[in-house]
């Protein structure tokens, strides 16, 4: 509502059309992140592309007396004409990241700020708890099975989060459909349950989905549910394809099931384990013989960060005469460094990140020629130019972009990025303020 009650104020007192600059930041990581995953980017470009006010989202407005009759017919018409800068998703972000700058009237850019944050904020959390459980894994597949633990759109929204932090299929078809992901689920314990015995249920599973399924073996007791497993699937005609754990010791578990496989010749059969796993827990069943973790509850609720505390702030102001001015909170606690940024990443002489550079109160050609005077990797990519959307970073081939991104972005940090403790960000933040001309 304030963003419609301060386009409503500057329309009438002829401010509306200031040119600003927003930018969209964190004012420092949470202190159980190394460094920020930016998700989220592609869905606000496809969100942006859908934003306008319609007839009875204007008559509400109108009936509540929420605005002027003024600021209604602005919103009737309203589209964004702007430029929008930002951070490619996949990257890694730090302290003060501009992870998304927008420039145009005030009237345009006020209007966007729950619409970036409500996104970023929660695939930012998401992507970056899925980052520290792929580190944890090793290498080792994790599987998003978060769809019941948290609101049903922001499941789907989740489960595009966590394959741009590494993760390889998610249980929520809709998140199949929409972005393409691989999809994986067999059956749950109710599953076991219906059916007279465990024999019952694992032949008719065999029967349905073929002898490469992967069979839960922990609704009664697990070595004879191991046991049935392996002998069904055999005489179905194959080698089990995998057994899951769901309860107990994972690790003690994980040992007796792999030995217990393995003497019943089914060495090819992979053991993947669930239940309320986090980057922690991974990270405990390092030394354990598994082959895949799926991740539920602490992926899709960001692992104890359900948010990314992003911000979205004013930076730059045209003043009466049309002149740029900076503009910064100085509030205890929340204050903002003015004007603004142009991003880059400084690598030192073995290769790894070791500063993240932000040239302020510079233009593009002269932010970018401070980038690489300094030896700096440019962050920053157009998503939006005069109003027209980049559409390729909402693709079909975007979610597989950004993906590969992440990996490299994370790669290029030092080795303290990768520690899963708390402690300080993996790379400083400096301020590098060019003279205005």
């Amino acid at each position: 509502m304030y963003e419609l009650t301060m386009l409503d104020a500057t329309l009438r007192a002829g401010t509306a059309d200031r040119r600003c600059v927003f930018e969209l930041f964190g004012r420092r990581l949470p202190a159980t992140r190394r460094f920020g995953v930016v998700a989220g980017t592609g869905r606000v470009l496809e969100a942006l592309e859908r934003f306008h006010f319609g007839p009875e989202q204007i008559d509400w407005l109108h009936r509540e007396n929420i605005v002027s009759d003024q600021a209604l017919d602005y919103l009737r018409e309203f589209r964004f004409t702007g430029d929008i800068m930002g951070y490619a998703e996949g990257e890694c972000y730090f302290e003060g990241s501009p992870i998304m700058t927008v420039e145009s009237t005030f009237a345009e850019a006020v209007l966007l700020e729950t619409l970036a944050l409500s996104i970023l904020n929660h695939d930012c959390a998401v992507a970056s708890a899925a980052s520290r459980m792929t580190i944890a894994a090793h290498g080792r597949p994790c599987l998003d099975m978060g769809a019941r633990r948290t609101h049903e759109r922001a499941a789907v929204s989740a489960a595009r989060a966590a394959v741009i932090g590494g993760f390889e299929a998610t249980s929520d078809l809709e998140a199949g459909i929409r972005y393409g992901i691989k999809t994986i689920g067999t059956s749950a314990h109710s599953f076991t349950l219906l059916h007279d015995s465990e024999d019952d249920a694992f032949r008719i599973q065999i029967d349905a989905l073929g002898p490469s399924t992967t069979l839960l073996v922990d609704t009664y007791d697990i070595a004879e549910g191991v046991k049935r497993a392996v002998r069904i699937a055999k005489e179905a005609g194959g080698q089990l394809g995998a057994v899951r754990l769901d309860s107990g010791d994972l690790v003690a578990q994980a040992f007796r099931v792999r030995g217990q496989l393995d003497a019943l010749g089914a060495h090819s059969t992979k053991i993947t384990v669930t239940s309320d796993l986090d980057e922690y827990a991974i990270a405990a069943l390092g030394a354990a013989p598994v082959d895949s973790y799926g991740v539920g509850t602490r992926l899709v609720t960001g692992s104890g960060v359900p948010t990314a505390a992003l911000v979205y702030k004013l930076v730059e102001r045209e003043d009466e005469g049309g002149n740029p001015v900076d503009v910064a909170k100085k509030s205890a606690s929340k204050s903002t460094v003015g004007g603004r940024k142009v991003a880059g990443r400084v690598r030192g002489e073995d290769g790894y990140a070791s500063e993240e550079l932000l040239v302020v109160d510079a233009s593009d050609e002269d932010g970018l020629r401070a980038l690489q005077e300094a030896g700096a990797r440019p962050l920053q990519v157009p998503l939006v130019r005069g109003g027209q959307i980049d559409t390729s970073h909402y693709g079909p081939h975007a979610l597989e972009m950004a993906r590969e991104r992440h990996r490299q972005a994370r790669n290029e940090l030092p080795y303290q990025a990768w520690r899963l403790s708390e402690g300080e960000a993996a790379i400083p933040t400096r301020y590098l303020r060019l003279p205005r001309d």
